[in-house]
């Protein structure tokens, strides 16, 4: 079954911005607004985007009535996440993303906001961008290679990523539709209602600030939890800012990944461009790609979508 594409963006369309885990101020958005009005978008904040309590961006309830509010909104497009942090898993209980399969939008972010991706992917029918967030706008206002990325894929670019190759590459083809997200954030929701089917999938991961032995410790879940070997493809991104103990680990984190894809012969690219880092490259979840990955290098290539919602009615492109 193929997932529901929301409708592409133009100028002139309206994005909303919502905070569904960590604080955040005006002045750490500014600039993502500023950049967003110069593409020739206009920007809907949240009616709490700036309220706090204790670590979070206000209480469930007010996170996830900005959430609803910016799904049941007609005029707003595409919605994205200020940060990540911790606290989407905290807004389940008061969402209903049936809402959105009726009138579908983009759901952009990253980290955190992988919780959104598994559920809205798997449960919903609906793609989602994994992709930067206002949070990590450069201050000045102006665009960057990411930035220039999401625009390109909310207009309806299904984009092609060459990659140059790595030695831990594991050579071969595959295509299926992309899951995955932060691992962290999978590994938490393993045994959930959010959690992933890999089934056949190309599952991407990345991760921020772990010690290796974490690193580790969640991809023997992943193994053992049947999820491994049961994927078409994997993709790694950035494994950024890894920490270990004073005894060493022994492995980098990306040898702790292979050496847990031993047994199973499926491609896998290393060093996608995409998580905590400023090079954080937009990917569609939920569309079907092809990963294709040679001595040369890697190239994943997203295909066009299989049905594209738009907000009055349902179209076969």
């Amino acid at each position: 079954m193929e997932n529901i594409t929301p409708s592409s963006l133009k100028p002139g369309d309206r994005i909303g911005i919502i905070a569904p885990a960590r604080k955040v101020t005006q002045q750490e958005i500014h600039s993502a607004i500023k950049f967003l009005n110069g593409k020739g978008f206009m920007v809907k904040t949240s009616a709490h985007l700036y309220a706090s309590h204790h670590q979070f961006a206000g209480t469930e309830e007010q996170r996830a009535t900005d959430f609803m509010d910016m799904i049941e909104d007609k005029s707003v497009k595409a919605i994205l996440c200020a940060r990540g942090g911790y606290g989407s898993i905290r807004l389940l209980d008061y969402m209903n993303f049936r809402k959105l399969q009726q009138n579908p939008k983009w759901i952009v972010g990253y980290s955190d906001i992988t919780v959104f991706h598994g559920l809205l992917n798997g449960w919903y029918g609906i793609e989602t961008i994994h992709g930067p967030m206002p949070f990590n706008f450069p201050d000045d206002g102006q665009g960057n290679e990411s930035l220039e990325c999401l625009i390109n894929v909310l207009m309806g670019e299904n984009p092609t990523y060459n990659l140059s190759p790595n030695p831990l590459n594991k050579i071969g083809k595959a295509e299926g539709h992309l899951i995955g997200g932060n691992l962290s954030i999978l590994y938490s929701l393993s045994g959930t209602d959010a959690d992933v089917n890999p089934q056949g999938k190309i599952l991407f991961i990345e991760d921020l600030d772990e010690y290796l032995y974490h690193i580790d410790r969640m991809m023997m879940n992943l193994k053992y939890s049947g999820k491994l070997k049961s994927i078409a493809g994997l993709i790694v991104g950035g494994m950024t800012e890894m920490k270990d103990n004073q005894v060493p680990f022994g492995s980098t984190a990306h040898e702790i990944i292979a050496n847990a894809m031993n047994d199973y012969n499926v491609p896998i690219c290393f060093d996608f461009p995409a998580g905590h880092s400023e090079r954080n490259l937009s990917l569609i979840m939920g569309r079907r790609v092809k990963l294709d990955v040679k001595k040369e290098g890697a190239t994943i290539t997203f295909e066009k979508p299989a049905i594209v919602q738009s907000f009055d009615n349902q179209e076969e492109p």
